[in-house]
C-alpha cells in the first residue's frame, strides 16, 4: 500500500471518467480514500468532456493537485485532458508506464483503461504513480539515476514545457485588451434554421448571435467551453449530458464546458454574446427533426 509522499501539502485528486471507465474509476476513489488522499470526484461523462474538466481542474490546482481519468482505452481522456496547458496527462497499462512517465514527463494526469486493466493491476499503477519523483531512478533509466547531461535536460524540460499551448504574447503597440471590430455582417448559421451570428473574434471566437421565436438548435457540442450572455429574449437549454434544464431570458448567463451536449429553444426572437475558450467549432448530436420530436414529447 503506498504511503503519502512528503510535500509541502497533502496531494489532492480529481477524479472522473466515462461510462467505460467508471467500475475501475470507482475502486481507485475508494483506494485513494483509504490512503487518507482528498479526493473530488466529478464523476461520469463523455470521455471528452471529463478528460477536459479534469485537465483545468489540475492545471488550476498547482503542484499539489493530481488528476485520474478513466475510460475504456484511457487514450481519449488523455488526449482532451492534455488540451488544457500546464496538464501532462499519461496513459499507463503498467506500473513501469507509470514510473517512466512520473520520472520523465512530470505527468500530473494519470490515464487509466477501464477495458484492459484489472483493479489490482490499476491500484499498482496509481501508487507507483504517487510515489515516483521526478526525474527518479525507472526503467528507462535502467532503474539507476540518470546521467547528468539527462537530468541537466530534464530540469530544462519544465520550463520549456509550461510554455507550450499558452498564448503568444501580443505584438509591440498591440493591446491584449481592445479587438476592435466594425461593419461585420450578420450571415446565416446554415446548420442551423432561423440563426444568424456575427462574428467579432476570430480566436478565441466571440460572436452576437440572433435566432427567431420558434427556433430550435439540434444537440450538439462544440470542443471548447463557452460562455454566454442573454442580451434580449427568451430561449430554452437543455444540458443532455448534466440532464439539467436552464429558462434563460434578459441579462441571464450561462457557462457550458467543452463536450457537454446540449439542445436549445427560442421562445422569442433572441440575441446573444458567446465567447467560446478556442475557435468556434460545432459537432451535431442529432438532426433537426429529431430535436423537435423530443421537445414536443417534452413539451406534451
Amino acid at each position: 500500500m503506498a504511503d503519502q509522499p512528503t510535500t509541502t501539502q497533502p496531494l489532492k485528486f480529481i477524479t472522473g471518467a466515462d461510462p467505460n471507465g467508471c467500475t475501475l474509476k470507482d475502486a481507485l476513489v475508494s483506494h485513494l480514500r483509504s490512503l487518507n488522499y482528498q479526493v473530488e470526484d466529478l464523476g461520469v461523462g463523455p470521455y471528452y468532456s471529463i478528460g477536459e474538466q479534469i485537465g483545468r481542474k489540475v492545471a488550476a490546482g498547482g503542484d499539489t493537485t493530481r488528476g485520474l481519468v478513466a475510460c475504456g482505452t484511457g487514450v481519449g481522456v488523455q488526449i482532451f485532458a492534455n488540451k488544457i496547458p500546464g496538464v501532462y496527462a499519461a496513459a499507463c497499462l503498467t506500473a513501469d508506464e507509470a514510473k517512466n512517465t512520473r520520472s520523465i514527463n512530470n505527468a500530473n494526469v494519470l490515464a487509466v483503461s477501464g477495458m484492459s486493466t484489472p483493479p489490482d493491476t490499476a491500484i499498482e499503477i496509481v501508487d507507483t504513480f504517487i510515489n515516483t519523483p521526478f526525474k527518479s531512478p525507472c526503467p528507462a533509466s535502467g532503474n539507476k539515476e540518470w546521467d547528468p547531461e539527462v537530468e541537466d535536460f530534464l530540469n530544462k524540460s519544465v520550463p520549456e514545457m509550461a510554455k507550450i499551448g499558452k498564448s503568444e504574447p501580443e505584438s509591440e503597440g498591440e493591446c491584449p485588451i481592445c479587438c476592435l471590430a466594425k461593419n461585420r455582417e450578420f450571415v446565416p448559421v446554415e446548420i442551423m434554421p432561423g440563426g444568424m451570428m456575427k462574428i467579432v473574434r476570430e480566436s478565441p471566437t466571440a460572436a452576437i448571435i440572433r435566432f427567431e421565436a420558434g427556433s430550435v438548435e439540434p444537440a450538439h457540442h462544440h470542443s471548447f467551453g463557452h460562455d454566454l450572455f442573454v442580451i434580449k429574449g427568451k430561449k430554452t437549454v437543455w444540458n443532455l449530458s448534466k440532464k439539467e434544464k436552464y429558462d434563460l431570458s434578459d441579462g441571464d448567463y450561462l457557462y457550458t464546458p467543452a463536450g457537454d451536449i446540449h439542445r436549445v429553444k427560442y421562445l422569442e426572437d433572441t440575441e446573444f454574446f458567446l465567447k467560446w475558450d478556442g475557435p468556434w467549432d460545432i459537432v451535431l448530436d442529432e438532426d433537426l427533426e429529431s430535436a423537435k420530436a423530443a421537445i414536443a414529447k417534452e413539451d406534451s
